[in-house]
């Protein structure tokens, strides 16, 4: 089955203790005011061949005239598919995007003709699971040799030389490198003919938008007040957590997060049940607001006790002063 781990996990919520949420305080993602969607969301933009990722992320501000977004990992100008892009004080969520799993459709042009049964057993012994890889030349990180996994890797066709193929694979896995070492390890060379991705963390091609359909968006906003299309284009901050293990918390907790507090177990409401020590969580409002990213100090059925550090606040998303009670 191709599917990223995060999409492995069925999560369950168990109830700690149950709450009422004050219907005057905060509100639900969806509820929000279309000009705080625009400074606090997060669009799927289909990446075109051409500009960089970099330039991608600045036509989306100049276009929506904000001053600040980000994507969430780099793309090669020749790639296209799946790039979030978080808007305005949304911008550091794509830091939980970046270590999100990937997925890949790829052409792979072979230099000779090899068997398929070959090719197959070279790519289930070789280039799936736990690997080792080299960074190319022309990269962001370190050259040195370091272990990524590749979750699984489906041939899609095989003609003759041209193998198109999909693949999962932990962030930081260089796909063009990957095709290069196949095609040593098969003996016969081998480089990418073209590369797509197709799903980014919580984000795949079911929501993409080009860079034109959101410039109509802005404008039947802008012009003609209508932002039925834009809301459809923007969508919330939360989106961009959807991957995370979540922790809820009560309306009284909220405050001290929003300062940076770490949360203790007396502020949890409920939990999702999956959560293990160290692993980042998103904690959220009892009406499905993102209040902030941390570590989780405990697992799940920790943070059914009574006392103790639940996670350690690491990036707070919501404003002070939204819940002061």
């Amino acid at each position: 089955m191709n599917l990223l781990p995060f999409e492995r996990i069925e999560r369950e919520i168990i109830i700690r203790k149950e709450a009422e949420t004050n219907p005057d305080s905060g509100c639900k993602p969806e509820d929000r005011k279309t000009e705080e969607i625009v400074n606090y969301g997060i669009v799927n933009i289909d990446k075109p061949k051409g500009p960089t990722s970099h330039q991608v992320s600045d036509y989306v501000q100049k276009i929506l005239n904000i001053s600040k977004s980000g994507h969430s990992g780099t793309l090669d100008p020749a790639v296209t598919g799946v790039l979030p892009v978080a808007l305005g004080r949304a911008t550091r969520i794509v830091q939980g995007l970046l270590t999100a799993g990937k997925e890949y459709v790829a052409i792979m042009h072979l230099h000779k003709n090899v068997e398929e049964e070959k090719l197959r057993e070279t790519i289930k012994k070789h280039f799936t699971g736990k690997i080792q890889q080299l960074p190319p030349l022309k990269s962001s990180v370190k050259r040195q040799l370091r272990e990524r996994t590749v979750y699984y890797f489906a041939i899609l066709e095989f003609d003759e030389k041209d193998v198109l193929f999909k693949v999962g694979t932990e962030a930081g896995t260089y796909i063009r490198k990957l095709i290069h070492d196949m095609g040593k390890k098969l003996g016969t060379g081998a480089h990418m003919a073209e590369l797509r991705r197709t799903k980014a963390g919580p984000f795949d091609e079911s929501t993409l938008f080009t860079l034109q359909e959101l410039t109509d968006a802005y404008y039947f906003w802008k012009e003609e007040d209508n932002d039925k299309f834009l809301r459809k284009v923007i969508k919330p901050v939360e989106n961009g957590v959807h991957h995370l293990s979540k922790i809820w918390v009560f309306d009284t907790t909220i405050e001290s997060i929003c300062h940076g507090v770490d949360l203790k177990v007396p502020g949890i409401s409920k939990l999702d049940d999956s959560i293990s020590k160290e692993e980042t969580v998103a904690i959220m409002s009892l009406k499905d607001e993102l209040i902030a990213l941390g570590i989780a100090k405990m697992g799940s059925n920790e943070m059914l006790g009574e006392k103790g550090i639940a996670v350690q606040t690491e990036k707070v998303f919501m404003q002070p002063g939204v819940y002061k009670i």
